[in-house]
Parts: structure tokens; C-alpha cells; sequence
């Protein structure tokens, strides 16, 4: 089997397991271009030595790539090979043994609450001021508030808020069903305040925006729509609570997704338990989750200084030698 056909067939598998299309996209162009560079050297798909593979990492390295995109590539190739294995058309991986970079351990940007407030403040104002407007919020200010609630309350991602729908919110239990990574489903749980910043979206909100849509149109039934009362997607989601932040004068560089690292830090720092965390995030891996325990110095200040015999006994003498 040549690689295109391998890839072709590595692909197909990806597709069957309903990984997205931004994951079969970047495989497909991380496996197409390594095994172009195997073919224009001559060397053999199935089984390129250990050298062959070193001289690729280099000239990844050369390009230059960062080491996360490096390693991302190499996630990749070692998905690819164990298609192949599994399928029967390679005996072993050979990037067995090869060292991924070793990743930088960046933490994650998070809000206080009262930033977080103040962004929704700015929401409920229109983005107009931090201030809650004395008269009747429009349609789109009524969705704002609701977006930004919800996002917070259930630690969302932008895809799944993008793709919530209608049939999967239930408003009496507070929950919204959402479908994260790996097409895994997963429910977001809602506190009051999105609860209640939901129900007046659906209201008076929704039903305004739907109407601009014309009777030919069809919201696909999703919960969230744009300002012609079609579906907002991915793009227009991240521009407008992108735009809603600048104007509660957040500092820059948070994004969307610092929302959601927000919601996972200010749960730990209130004592929720870190498998707890795991569980409303959506992590298939409790390490994923354990980086929140880094950003959260107060919650494990306190957690110190009710475990630790020593913690506060700052005026005992120093031990003798």
C-alpha cells in the first residue's frame, strides 16, 4: 500500500470515529507532509530508520515550528502508524522511542470575579458601559448577556457554545447538553444568573432576532443566533465576546477561552474538588485538568494552612543542629 493510500484510509478512520474536521484537516496535512519528504528522499513509508526520522525533526525545527507545533505533528504521525498497525499494512511504529519536545508549562490567563462581573456588567449595558441599563434591553443585548452568562456558568468552549442547541438546554434543572471534543456529550450545569439571563433571551430576545431571519429561514434549531436571526457560529461568537471584553477594559491578550479557564480556577479556589473540575470541563485526562491547580494560589494557601502542623507557628525557635 503506498502512503497516499494509507493516509486516505487513516483519514476515513478519523472520520468514522466523528473526530472534527479541524482534526482531520491537521492530520492531513501533518501526515501529507511528512510523507511527501519521505518520497522525495526515496525512503520507504512502512519503516524509515531512526537517522531518517532525527533528519525530519530537524528540518521541522529549521522551518521554523515551535516546539508545540512539533509535537502536535508527531501526535499525528504516531496516530497515523497505529492506524497502519492496527490495519496490518506497517509491523511497528517507528517513531517508538523518539523524543517528543519537551513543552513549555504555560499557565493558563484568568479573570478575577470582579473582572468577570465587569464583564458582564458590560454585556447587560450593551457594551456601552458597566452600568445596567435602566431601560428595555434590545434583542442582541439580551443575547450578549445571556452568551457571556452561560459561557461562564458551564466553562464552555467556543465550539460547544456554538453548537448548543435548543432541544438540549433544559432550563428547569439548569443544564445544557453539549457536545465537546471527541464528540463527547456533556452536561453544563447553569446557576441563577444565566438561568435567568437565558429565560429572557428566549423570551424576548430569540423569538426578535428569529423574525429578522423572514419566514423562508430556519435557525437550525440552535439556542445562540446572529444579529439577521441566522445561527451564530464559531467566528461570530469569538468576535463579539472578543469586542464585548475590550470594552469592559479587560487586559489584553484574554480571550474566550479565558472565560472558560476562569470558571475552572474560581471553582478550585472555592474548594470544589479537582475531579469535580475534571468532569464539568470535559477532560478525558485529570492531568489536563490539574493545571488549575496552579493558578490558584489562594485556595491552596488555604488548603496549607489548615492541613500543615506548622503553618502558622511562625514564632517558634529554630530547630538546633
Amino acid at each position: 500500500m503506498t502512503g497516499a493510500e494509507a493516509l486516505d484510509a487513516f483519514l476515513g478512520g478519523l472520520a468514522a470515529r466523528d473526530a472534527s474536521i479541524h482534526t482531520r484537516r491537521a492530520y492531513r496535512t501533518a501526515v501529507g507532509q511528512y510523507l511527501d519528504w519521505l518520497a522525495a528522499r526515496g525512503e520507504d513509508w512502512h519503516a524509515p530508520p531512526r537517522p531518517v526520522l532525527r533528519s525530519y525533526l530537524a528540518a521541522l525545527a529549521a522551518r521554523p515550528l515551535s516546539r508545540r507545533s512539533i509535537s502536535s505533528r508527531l501526535a499525528a504521525l504516531r496516530s497515523f502508524y497505529r492506524h497502519a498497525r492496527r490495519e496490518g499494512q506497517v509491523e511497528a511504529d517507528p517513531w517508538t522511542g523518539v523524543m517528543t519536545p519537551r513543552l513549555p508549562r504555560r499557565l493558563p490567563k484568568v479573570l478575577s470575579v470582579v473582572q468577570v462581573e465587569t464583564l458582564i456588567d458590560a454585556a447587560a449595558a450593551g457594551g456601552r458601559a458597566a452600568t445596567r441599563q435602566p431601560t428595555s434591553p434590545g434583542p442582541l443585548v439580551l443575547r450578549d448577556l445571556a452568551l457571556v452568562e452561560t459561557v461562564y456558568a458551564a466553562g464552555l468552549r467556543i465550539s460547544e457554545l456554538a453548537g448548543a442547541r435548543l432541544a438540549d438546554l433544559d432550563l428547569a434543572r439548569g443544564e445544557l447538553r453539549v457536545l465537546g471534543k471527541g464528540r463527547k456529550e456533556r452536561i453544563g450545569l447553569l446557576g441563577g444568573p444565566a438561568r435567568t439571563a437565558l429565560e429572557a433571551y428566549l423570551r424576548d430576545g430569540r423569538p426578535a432576532l428569529l423574525e429578522l431571519a423572514g419566514p423562508e429561514a430556519t435557525d437550525g434549531g440552535l439556542l445562540f443566533l446572529n444579529a439577521r436571526g441566522g445561527p451564530l457560529g464559531v467566528r461570530g461568537l469569538r468576535y463579539r465576546l472578543s469586542w464585548l471584553m475590550r470594552r469592559a477594559g479587560l487586559p489584553s491578550g484574554v480571550s474566550v477561552h479565558t472565560l472558560r479557564h476562569s470558571f475552572a480556577s474560581h471553582l478550585l479556589e472555592g474548594g470544589a474538588d479537582l475531579r469535580v473540575v475534571q468532569e464539568l470541563l470535559g477532560h478525558a485526562s485529570l492531568g489536563t485538568t490539574q493545571i488549575y491547580t496552579h493558578v490558584s494560589p489562594t485556595r491552596l494557601r488555604t488548603v496549607y494552612g489548615s492541613a500543615h502542623p506548622r503553618a502558622h507557628r511562625s514564632s517558634d525557635p529554630p530547630a538546633q543542629p
